[in-house]
């Protein structure tokens, strides 16, 4: 089905300040329907969630929808959606809960492709407890996190496996699938970081095998909030500290505090804005189907151009292997111009491409670039072609070619 970029970059306000966008790795931009519905509920009346008032109504309402999508997103059921400040907190709040029944003996593997956000907090969690924390390396000519390098780290003492589902940092993706049935094999779990490709990919977490799933909604064209999946029946099984009066049932017992219910409605409607960026019909996940098809065509295409074009410029290095699965992320440097240079100078032609190492520090350090980091160009739904090509000439007249 055709993708029309045309239309869907009319939808985002932001774009008529004229800059070309590859900043969406770290935040996507907001289209118009999104900040229509978070205005919406701060304009409304809205309580503590309940059924007697309206706006108790209203508030309830908010939230079941937002959990109905967040399940349609990522393939699950809406009791198992937590929401929470960011990704971060709730990985977290979950490396802590889990911990409680890990001792020494048990281990937790973690990879260094991750983010420090899906590293930092299991290595803490277990160190606290007394477990031992193995790590997985990966190739550093193709970027790619292999089976076999994360198998070798696990034991029949192994708890958990916290992976990325796609590099923040190069884009690359391992076989989650793979990995995680390796993990069940010896009766451990899988936390997923699906930060980095929820926004390019239709995610079923049932095929990824993921125990947990989490990601953040500001990736995907939403507000900045993130939200975890689980089944609602190993929830059921984790205690974590909460205060006494507040509910016990799944899946509120992890959210902690009143839920920030414009951020919610703004969710909900940043993913039946991507369900229907072509057109189509049938249900909210069918939609979904249709349209993110779609737009992995459309960034593929894109993602092409911008890999040959990099490659045809003089002194420009690229990170990883473009012919192996991953995102529509490109990760380079240029020689002898040190990124956050590059980055300025991109900037004054009003292309924003940001450099660094965007809290993939294990993966930087594991590539050699973690004290200077490299540039990250990165393909959103209104990304465009005369997008790529402004990189392609910031990028050229910067190396002097």
């Amino acid at each position: 089905m055709s993708y029309d970029v045309a239309e869907v970059r009319a939808r985002f306000p932001a774009l008529a300040e004229g800059a070309a966008h590859f900043d969406g790795p770290g935040g996507s931009q907001t289209p118009d329907a999104v900040a229509e519905a978070v205005a919406g509920v701060l304009r409304s009346a809205v309580a503590n969630r309940g059924r007697v008032t309206r706006a108790e109504r209203r508030a309830d309402d908010i939230v079941l929808a937002a959990r109905q999508a967040a399940a349609d997103l990522v393939g699950g059921v809406p009791d198992g959606v937590v929401f929470g400040h960011s990704m971060t907190q709730l990985t977290y709040d979950f490396a802590r809960t889990l911990a409680k029944n890990w001792g020494p003996g048990d281990e937790v593997v973690v990879t260094r492709l991750d983010h420090d956000a899906n590293v930092r907090p299991w290595v803490q969690a277990a160190t606290a407890v007394g477990a031992a924390v193995h790590w997985a390396g990966f190739d550093r000519e193709s970027g790619v996190l292999s089976v076999a390098d994360v198998a070798a780290a696990i034991s029949p003492r192994t708890r958990l496996v916290a992976v990325t589902a796609a590099s923040n940092l190069l884009g690359s993706r391992p076989a989650v699938a793979e990995i995680a049935a390796a993990a069940r094999a010896v009766g451990g779990l899988t936390y997923v970081d699906g930060v980095h490709l929820t926004a390019h990919d239709l995610v079923s977490v049932e095929e990824l095998g993921a125990d947990f799933y989490a990601c953040s909604p500001y990736k995907f064209l939403g507000p900045h909030l993130g939200f975890l999946h689980a089944a609602p029946e190993l929830l059921e099984q984790l205690h974590p500290d909460k205060l006494l009066p507040a509910t016990d049932a799944v899946p509120e017992r992890f959210e902690f505090g009143t839920l920030p219910y414009e951020a919610l409605a703004g969710t909900t409607a940043a993913i039946d804005f991507l369900a229907d960026l072509v057109p189509a019909d049938g249900s909210r996940r069918e939609r979904l189907t249709a349209s993110l098809t779609a737009l992995a065509t459309h960034e593929a295409e894109l993602l092409s151009r911008l890999d040959k074009g990099l490659a045809a410029i003089p002194g420009v290095t690229r990170f990883g292997d473009p012919n192996r699965p991953r995102t529509p992320t490109v990760l380079f440097t240029v020689d002898g111009v040190p990124p956050a240079e590059v980055h300025r100078r991109l900037a004054e032609r009003n292309v924003n491409a940001p450099a660094g190492t965007f809290y993939a520090l294990e993966c930087a350090r594991w590539l050699g670039i973690a004290d200077t980091g490299a540039v990250r160009a990165g393909i959103a739904p209104y990304t465009d072609e005369s997008d790529v090509d402004r990189l392609l000439a910031g990028v050229t007249e910067i190396t002097g070619s």
